[in-house]
Formats: structure tokens, C-alpha cells, sequence
């Protein structure tokens, strides 16, 4: 079972890539967590250019299409999705890759209470099969825990209960 997380943040420090960091290392036997490295290298969503993708939409379209799963861990700007999500979701919308998909939502800052059902609007809309009971809600903005801090919590289990859930 491999999974595919998308970070919602490009902050160097963002609590949200920290946790999916987590999540890879504590991803159960027979489940592989790898973070994409490259939002930040997709273009501007532009449906002009769907003929003829750009390199690193014909990139993302690659991994959405050899994993199995999706995990997705974003902040909240602005009471919505960010913008490095919602242009990743934007260039996948006519992506049949991604239509049945199974995907989860981490949350870092249960606090945020838009980008989240903003979130799960926009991925329903696009046919995702949002696995709800995958799906988590932690608080550890404003925490400054480490990734090792996140292994070494009382998150761990239900982080990898998550995992074993959105691979089932």
C-alpha cells in the first residue's frame, strides 16, 4: 500500500509537513508514506494548458497515479485551503487518476475550523473517497514538536490506527 501526502504549507518549519514526516515513519508494515516534494514547482492552475500539461503536472498526475492513497495536511489561511492545495487540487479536477481515489485528512490545529470542511467540500465535488474515519484532528500548532517529538507521543497510535484505516 503506498500513500502519497501533499503538504498544504511551504514553510521550511510548517507544523503540517512535520506531522506527515511523523506519519512516514510510523507508517504500520505494508504501508509505504512518501511526501511529495514538488507543490511548489506546479504552475498556476491554467485550463489552457490541460492539452498540454507542464512537466510537473505530468509529474504529480505520475504519483497521484501509482499511489493508492492520499493524505492531506494543510493550514488554514484566511478561514480556506491554501493556495499551494488548492492549486494542486485545481490541476487534478479532470485527472481520472484521481476520480475513486482514497484520501485523508490531518489536521494540525483542530483550532482551524474552515480550510477543513472546505477541504472536504472540494474533494467530494472532485469524487475523491474521502475515508472519514482516517481522517485526524491533532493539536500540536503553536507545540513546536519535533517530528521525533510526534513519534514519541500519544498520537502515534492513532496516527498509524489512521494509516491502517485510509490503506484498508
Amino acid at each position: 500500500m503506498k500513500i502519497l501526502a501533499l503538504c498544504g504549507s511551504l514553510r521550511a518549519a510548517s507544523q503540517n509537513a512535520t506531522l506527515l514526516r511523523a506519519a512516514a515513519r510510523l507508517a504500520p508494515a505494508g504501508i509505504t508514506l512518501d511526501l511529495y516534494p514538488a507543490l511548489a514547482e506546479l504552475p498556476l492552475f491554467n485550463p489552457d494548458l490541460e492539452g498540454d500539461l507542464p512537466d510537473p503536472v505530468r509529474c504529480l498526475h505520475a504519483e497521484i497515479a501509482r499511489c493508492d492513497a492520499l493524505l492531506i495536511a494543510s493550514p488554514e489561511y484566511a478561514h480556506g485551503v491554501t493556495g499551494v492545495i488548492k492549486n494542486a487540487l485545481d490541476w487534478l479536477v479532470s485527472f481520472e487518476g484521481f476520480v475513486g481515489k482514497r484520501v485523508a485528512i490531518f489536521n494540525a490545529s483542530p483550532g482551524s475550523l474552515h480550510a477543513e470542511p472546505a477541504l472536504r467540500e472540494i474533494l467530494v465535488t472532485m469524487s475523491a473517497n474521502l475515508v472519514t474515519a482516517a481522517c485526524l484532528a491533532l493539536p500540536l500548532r503553536g507545540t513546536r514538536i519535533s517530528e521525533q517529538g510526534i513519534v514519541d507521543s500519544e498520537h502515534a497510535g492513532r496516527i498509524r490506527t489512521a494509516l491502517l484505516l485510509l490503506g484498508s
